[in-house]
C-alpha cells in the first residue's frame, strides 16, 4: 500500500474554500469572504498580469466583489461591479520604486488652479446606446449596444495610452443604467464635490443633456461645508459663465456652523448625529426654486413646499422638546426598484411631467452625495450610503411627493486625462483595493503639508535635529510607526494600512484638498469679501444651529479607525452605511494656523 503524502492544515484549508467555490458558483473562481490581509493582497497580485495578446475585455479588473445570495437566484450581485482598466505589474512596481525614491517637494497654490480642458479633451465623449427600433429583440439589442460598448474602448484605447487615461468605467451595465435614467428623466441633476467640481463635470455629458435630449441640468456643488465659502461661490461663477444653459444650487446632508473655532482635539474623532439630522441639510429650497423655474407651473410643486414646512416645524418641536425620533418614522417613501429595466427597448420619453409627475434623475461619479442628497431631500434615511465608491449598484426611484419623483443612478466615471493619483485622492476608487497607494499619498502631501499637520517625525531622523527629505514611503512609514500600524508575522511597520489610512482621512474631508478655479489665487480677497460669500456663511451659520444640540462626538480607536473596523477584510472594509459626515473641518478652514489640527498627544 502506497505511503500517504503529508497533508497539511493550509491545505485542508484551501480544499474547503474550493469546495465552498464550487458550490456557490462563482464565475471568476476568486475567494470572496476570505477574512486575512493576506488573501486580499494576492487577488490583487493575480489580478494585474496582462500581456500584449489580450483583449480590451480582458484587461478589465472588476472591484467590489460580492458573495451570491443563495441557489436559484435570478439577480447577479455582480452584474454592476466597478470595472477598472488593469494596471501591468511592471507598472505597479516602477510606481513603488518612485515612492522610495523621489524626493516631496512642495508645489505652488497655483497647481491647484485646474481648468476643465486640461483633464476632458474637447473631443471627449462617453458612450452612447446606439440608435434601436421596436423591430428589435431584446437580444439583438443587447448585442447591438455591446458591440457600440467595445467600439468605443477600441477607439478611446487606440487614441490614448494607458499613462494617459483615468480609471474610468468599463462595465456596459452600469452604463445601461445611466442610459435609463436620462431618457426618463425630465430634470437631471448632475452632482459634484465642491472640494473638485471641475473633475466631476463631464462636458460631453453637459452637452447631450442640454442639447440632444433638450433636458434641463442642474448643477449641484455638494459638500460645501468642506471647502471655504469664498472657493464655494468662486466656483459657482466660474461654472455660471462658461455653461450658460446650467443651474446652479449649492447644496449640503450635514451643514455646520462656519464660525465655530475648531478644537485641536476633534481632528480624529467621528461625530455622529442623533434624531432627524436629514432636516438640516442646506439647499432644499435652491432645488425647488429652481425645479420651480424649469417647470414653470406646468407641475404643481405646492406638495413638495408643504413637505419641507412639516419636516422644520416637526425639527424646531423635537429639538424645543429635547425628544429624538428615530429615522424610520415618518410618512412612507414609495421606492421602486429597477433592476431590468434598463435593457428594455425604451427610448427617450416625449411627454415631459407626465401625468403630472415631475422625474428627477441623480447622476454623478462615485462618492459626490448622491445618495445622501436624497436622504437630505426626503428629511430621513431611505438610501443606504457609503464612502465605498459603487455602493449604488443600480438605480432606483423615490416617491418625494405626488408629484415629485427622484431617480438615484449609480456613481459612473467618465473617461479624463486626470492623472490617476488625484483621481484616488477625489475618492472614485475604493481604497481596500487600490495596489499602489504611496503616490497618491506623495501627490497629497506635495500639495499640503501633511507632515506639519500629523506632526510625523522622520524614519531617519537624527537626534541632531537635521531632518532628512521625505518621500511618499517616508511618510507612510512615519504615519505607520505613529498609529502602532504593524504587520502580523514580523511586526514590521505596516505601510500599506497606513497609506490606506491617509487616503481615508483624505476622502473624509480631514485632510482637504480643494482644487481652484483659474485665476483663483489673484482674486481671493475679492471672492473673501464677495456679497454672496458673506450670505453662505451666515446660511451656513443658521442652519448649522439649528442643528447643533444633536452632535455627540464618538473617538476613534488608538489605530484612528472605528474599534472593529480594522480587522474586517479588504474587500468587505467601508460597505457599511456611513450617514455621518467627516469628522471635523478641513485643514484650510481652521484658524490662524490651518494645519494646526492635531495636537501631540492626540496622534
Amino acid at each position: 500500500m502506497p505511503r500517504k503524502k503529508p497533508f497539511s492544515v493550509k491545505q485542508k484549508k484551501k480544499q474547503l474554500q474550493d469546495k465552498r467555490e464550487r458550490k456557490r458558483g462563482l464565475q471568476d473562481g476568486l475567494r470572496s469572504s476570505s477574512n486575512s490581509r493576506s488573501g486580499s493582497r494576492e487577488r490583487r497580485e493575480d489580478q494585474t498580469d496582462t500581456s500584449d495578446g489580450e483583449s480590451v475585455t480582458q484587461q478589465i479588473r472588476r472591484l467590489n466583489q460580492q458573495p451570491p445570495s443563495g441557489s436559484g437566484h435570478r439577480y447577479d450581485p455582480n452584474r454592476y461591479r466597478l470595472h477598472f482598466e488593469r494596471e501591468s505589474r511592471e507598472e505597479v512596481e516602477r510606481r513603488k520604486r518612485a515612492a522610495r525614491e523621489q524626493v516631496l517637494k512642495p508645489v505652488s497654490e497655483k497647481s491647484l488652479e485646474i481648468d476643465i480642458g486640461d483633464i476632458y479633451h474637447p473631443d471627449s465623449n462617453f458612450p452612447r446606446r446606439p440608435p434601436w427600433n421596436y423591430e428589435m429583440s431584446r437580444e439583438q439589442l443587447m448585442t447591438q449596444e455591446e458591440r457600440s460598448f467595445q467600439e468605443y474602448l477600441g477607439k478611446i484605447h487606440g487614441s490614448y495610452t494607458s499613462e494617459q487615461l483615468s480609471y474610468f468605467e468599463h462595465n456596459l451595465e452600469t452604463w445601461r443604467q445611466l442610459w435609463r435614467v436620462l431618457e426618463m428623466s425630465d430634470i437631471v441633476l448632475l452632482i459634484t464635490d465642491v472640494r473638485h467640481p471641475v473633475i466631476n463635470f463631464p462636458p460631453a455629458l453637459y452637452e447631450y443633456v442640454t442639447g440632444e435630449l433638450g433636458l434641463s441640468l442642474i448643477l449641484v456643488l455638494n459638500k460645501v461645508d468642506l471647502a471655504p465659502p469664498a472657493l464655494v461661490i468662486a466656483w459657482k461663477y466660474h461654472f455660471r459663465l462658461h455653461y450658460p444653459r446650467l443651474h446652479l444650487v449649492l447644496f449640503t446632508s450635514f451643514p455646520r456652523d462656519p464660525q465655530t473655532p475648531q478644537d485641536p482635539k476633534t481632528a480624529l474623532k467621528k461625530r455622529r448625529k442623533q434624531g432627524r439630522v436629514w432636516t438640516h441639510a442646506l439647499g432644499p429650497e435652491q432645488l425647488l426654486r429652481a425645479c420651480e423655474n424649469i417647470t414653470a407651473g406646468k407641475v404643481d410643486l405646492s406638495s413638495w413646499k408643504e413637505k419641507m414646512d412639516r419636516d422644520a416645524a416637526g425639527a424646531s418641536q423635537e429639538t424645543g422638546s429635547g425628544e429624538e425620533e428615530e429615522d424610520e418614522e415618518g410618512p412612507v417613501v414609495l421606492v421602486e426598484q429597477q433592476t431590468d429595466v434598463a435593457l428594455e427597448p425604451t427610448g427617450p420619453t416625449q411627454e415631459r411631467y407626465k401625468d403630472g409627475v415631475v422625474t428627477i434623475g441623480c447622476v454623478g461619479f462615485p462618492n459626490v452625495g448622491k445618495s445622501s442628497l436624497i436622504n437630505g431631500l426626503v428629511g430621513r434615511k431611505v438610501v443606504s450610503v457609503s464612502r465605498t465608491p459603487g455602493h449604488t449598484r443600480y438605480f432606483q426611484t423615490y416617491f418625494l411627493t405626488p408629484t415629485v419623483r427622484l431617480c438615484d443612478c449609480p456613481g459612473l466615471i467618465f473617461p479624463s486625462l486626470l492623472p490617476r493619483q488625484l483621481q484616488i485622492l477625489t475618492g472614485i476608487y475604493p481604497i481596500a483595493q487600490i495596489q499602489e497607494p504611496y503616490t497618491s499619498v506623495g501627490y497629497l502631501a506635495s500639495r499640503i503639508p501633511v507632515q506639519a499637520l500629523l506632526r510625523l517625525k522622520h524614519p531617519e531622523a537624527e537626534d541632531s535635529g537635521h531632518e532628512p527629505a521625505w518621500c511618499a514611503w517616508d511618510i507612510c512609514e512615519a504615519w505607520a510607526e505613529k498609529r502602532g500600524y504593524k504587520t502580523a508575522k514580523a511586526a514590521r511597520n505596516d505601510v500599506y494600512r497606513a497609506a490606506n489610512s491617509l487616503l481615508r482621512l483624505a476622502a473624509d474631508g480631514r485632510l482637504s484638498l480643494c482644487l481652484r478655479p483659474p485665476g483663483y489665487s489673484d482674486q481671493r480677497a475679492s471672492w473673501e469679501s464677495h456679497p454672496e460669500t458673506l450670505e453662505l456663511v451666515m446660511m451656513q451659520e443658521r442652519v448649522g444651529l439649528s442643528g447643533e444640540d444633536e452632535d455627540e462626538e464618538e473617538e476613534l480607536s488608538s489605530s484612528g479607525e472605528e474599534e472593529g473596523e480594522e480587522d474586517r477584510d479588504a474587500d468587505e472594509e467601508g460597505e457599511g452605511d456611513e450617514d455621518t459626515p467627516p469628522t471635523a473641518r478641513p485643514s484650510n478652514l481652521a484658524g490662524p494656523n490651518p494645519y494646526a489640527l492635531l495636537g501631540e498627544d492626540e496622534c
